[in-house]
Parts: structure tokens; C-alpha cells; sequence
């Protein structure tokens, strides 16, 4: 019993994707789409320095790391 209910809610969810993806998207101009370029970069480049920075363990190592992700914070509020 409990896989039909599993099966059914994955069907569900993919269902929704399905719907989710057919559905017209608005059109972005040059500038906006450059603006998602830059954010979605930043947010990797923030998302790797975290990692870096979660296994770094020498002192000049973590305070550069923390310049870093601060800097990319501050450019990220820029967006907002």
C-alpha cells in the first residue's frame, strides 16, 4: 500500500512539472537576461566558496574565503 501511495505522489509531482514547463514563460529582454547570467553566477561562485570555506582550515585561507563570500553577498543585494 505505501508504494501506491509513493508512486502516485511522484506521479503527481511530475505531472506538475510537466504543467509547470508547458506553460509560456515571459520574454526577457537582452538586459534582464544578462542580469539572471550575473546572479545565477554569483550564486555558484557563492555556493563554492561555502564549500571551500567549510573545509579550509588555515586562518588566511578562511579570511580571504570570508572577504570573498562577503563581496559576492554585496553584489548579490545589488540584484534586489
Amino acid at each position: 500500500m505505501a508504494r501506491g501511495w509513493e508512486s502516485k505522489s511522484v506521479e503527481q509531482q511530475q505531472d506538475e512539472k510537466v504543467a509547470e514547463s508547458s506553460q509560456p514563460r515571459p520574454r526577457l529582454t537582452p538586459q534582464q537576461q544578462e542580469i539572471n547570467r550575473r546572479r545565477e553566477g554569483l550564486l555558484l561562485s557563492r555556493k563554492r566558496l561555502i564549500g571551500q570555506l567549510e573545509t579550509s582550515v588555515h586562518p588566511a585561507r578562511r579570511h580571504m574565503l570570508e572577504q570573498s563570500l562577503a563581496e559576492i553577498d554585496r553584489q548579490l543585494a545589488s540584484f534586489e
